[in-house]
């Protein structure tokens, strides 16, 4: 089967439709799949459902997504750093679902296991616990929350073999791990692709029998990367 596409719109092709729910690796602006997020874009599906930490920034990353009105709600830890997000939601123009981050992870994590919910302590007391079920452990109570089962994942490693195992460099991990294996389909894009055999076994942090597709995303441009010095002191 081939893994390896030559772009972003070829690896996403055949696999976008209206109304569909994406799983989006990254945090804020690292670890993002920007070519798979200016894919979708450019593919002008809409009434998406993403679930992501958050929504990037203005005009960059999946902020994208949401300046071209093509996203209809948002599953998401954090707003904040977005005007466009936070406008649409004030103005009642895009549905958001939040969700503290662990647990976001966590029902990334189980829907990719098979597991359709689980309890959890977080978020008891708090309006994030309404309307939820509440059940009693050994005296406490716990909530349950849904795993996540989304129709596509889409997702940003640093190192990827011919085969599709997967390395994340340092904190790019974040919610790529889990949002890769809760998808039905999971698309990556890699700033590098070497030869099978070359990526050390244990280091591998996605097995390649999770990623469908693959797609070599460099050159990138590290927009969170700001380089401050001071002035020169002359003697």
């Amino acid at each position: 089967m081939q893994k390896i596409y030559s772009d972003a719109a070829l690896a996403l092709d055949g696999l976008l439709f209206d109304g569909m729910t994406i799983a989006a690796g990254g945090f804020g602006l690292c670890g993002i799949p920007e070519r798979l997020i200016d894919a979708i874009q450019a593919s002008g599906v809409k009434d998406l459902t993403i679930a992501s930490n958050n929504a990037g920034i203005d005009n960059e990353g999946l902020g994208k997504l949401l300046r071209t009105r093509q996203v209809k709600k948002m599953i998401s830890s954090y707003v904040g750093e977005n005007k466009e997000f936070e406008r649409q939601y004030l103005a009642g123009e895009l549905e958001v679902e939040f969700c503290p981050q662990g647990t976001l992870a966590e029902r990334m994590r189980a829907g990719g296991a098979g597991i359709p919910g689980f309890y959890t302590k977080t978020g008891v007391g708090t309006q994030v616990a309404e309307g939820k079920e509440v059940k009693n452990f050994d005296g406490e109570d716990y909530i349950l929350e849904r795993g996540i089962r989304a129709d596509l994942s889409i997702i940003k490693g640093w190192k990827a073999d011919e085969s599709g195992n997967l390395i994340f460099r340092k904190t790019a991990r974040n919610f790529n791990q889990p949002a890769a294996t809760s998808g039905k389909i999971c698309v990556a894009e890699v700033e590098e692709i070497v030869p099978v055999g070359s990526l050390d076994p244990d280091s591998i942090h996605v097995p390649s029998i999770y990623v469908k597709r693959l797609v070599l995303g460099a050159p990138y441009d590290k927009k969170i990367e700001f380089m401050t010095v001071r002035e020169r002191e002359h003697a």
